[in-house]
């Protein structure tokens, strides 16, 4: 599995239709779209961008999107349950010749949750790693996107949380996952985390996905999720983390650098502490896509991003209706490597 900084043919990401996350209201599914759409015309400024809608969805689609974007926004049609593509769709890979694989792992919605439906999901896969004319490869084990971040070079960081869950994968060994993903990813150095963000653990959450916790932006270097105020569960979590991150090395034995990226200053919302986080960012070709809250700290937050990716201009958009929903930039975007 290429890093995510490595050149894209193009993201895909999924149109918000069905369930919790379009919403109960008109005012709600409003927000949905426009936030979405957000999204995919901040990643059209870098590279093409490809949005998996219903059918009876797709002139909707195309009325929020437009056509005045640098790079084309285009549409392939399927059914869906929801709309968070990191999750749904193929982890592309590339083998020696550079011919392009899409890993289909299991879903049942994240470990089977009682909220959600996968009916139509459980096969965006395929239909995706299809449309982009990636060789199809499934997976033995249950999983998403979301649940792991690689460094390119055979390092991988995941969460204990989320690969043993009992609900995903009853009875899997950390053996047992690691086989199965240096099969698929050509990774053979696991960095387990011991748990994800506490707000990742509710109703809505994903029971600890890395993707908001940490993640390389190179070989060697990991970006923290940093929560400095000592009155929210997260701080702990942070220091947690941390400590192992530093302890650990990578495929190539190097120790690990890691650099504390600040929560937002904002604590708590109407269910309780907040998992907003910058690290939910998408890397794209010249570009990162990242998460503004509002907040007093996205400017130190953005800083810190510019240093980690030099040469690369950052953009941002509100994230808070999709941490609403469950989740964030990178949580519904799904980057294709370049192939031959």
């Amino acid at each position: 599995m290429p890093a995510e900084w490595a050149d894209h043919e193009r993201t895909w990401m999924a149109w918000p239709s069905n369930g919790y996350t379009l919403g109960e209201t008109p005012a709600d599914a409003e927000i949905a779209r426009r936030t979405w759409t957000d999204v995919a015309r901040a990643v059209a400024r870098f590279e093409p961008v490809t949005i998996v809608v219903p059918p009876n969805d797709i002139h909707l689609c195309r009325e929020y999107i437009r056509n005045d974007t640098r790079h084309p926004i285009d549409i392939v049609i399927a059914d869906l349950d929801d709309a968070w593509m990191r999750d749904i769709g193929p982890t592309f890979v590339l083998a020696p010749d550079g011919e392009l694989g899409g890993v289909d792992w299991i879903f049942n919605g994240w470990g089977g949750q009682a909220w959600a439906t996968w009916g139509f999901d459980a096969r965006i896969a395929s239909q995706v790693a299809d449309a982009a004319g990636a060789h199809h490869i499934p997976s033995s084990i249950v999983g998403e996107g979301g649940g792991l971040h690689v460094d390119g070079e055979g390092t991988i960081l995941l969460t204990e949380t989320v690969q043993l869950d009992p609900g995903r994968n009853p009875g899997a060994t950390k053996g047992d996952i690691e086989s199965e993903m240096g099969r698929l990813l050509g990774v053979d150095t696991f960095i387990w985390l011991p748990r994800g963000l506490t707000r990742d653990y509710g109703e809505f959450g994903t029971r600890g996905h890395v993707d908001i916790v940490a993640t390389f932006t190179e070989p060697g270097h990991v970006l923290l999720h940093w929560q400095e105020d000592e009155s929210h569960p997260d701080h702990a979590v942070s220091r947690e983390v941390e400590a192992l991150l530093l302890a650990a090395t990578d495929s190539a034995g190097r120790s690990l650098e890691v650099t504390r990226i600040p929560a937002p200053r904002t604590l708590t919302d109407d269910e309780g502490p907040v998992d907003w986080s910058y690290v939910n960012h998408l890397v794209c070709n010249g570009g990162v896509v990242a998460c503004s809250f509002d907040d007093p700290h996205d400017e130190r937050a953005l800083e810190v991003l510019r240093e980690a990716y030099p040469g690369r201009e950052v953009v941002t958009v509100d994230a808070r209706p999709l941490f609403d929903r469950g989740g964030g930039i990178h949580c519904i975007t799904q980057q294709q490597p370049e192939s031959s």
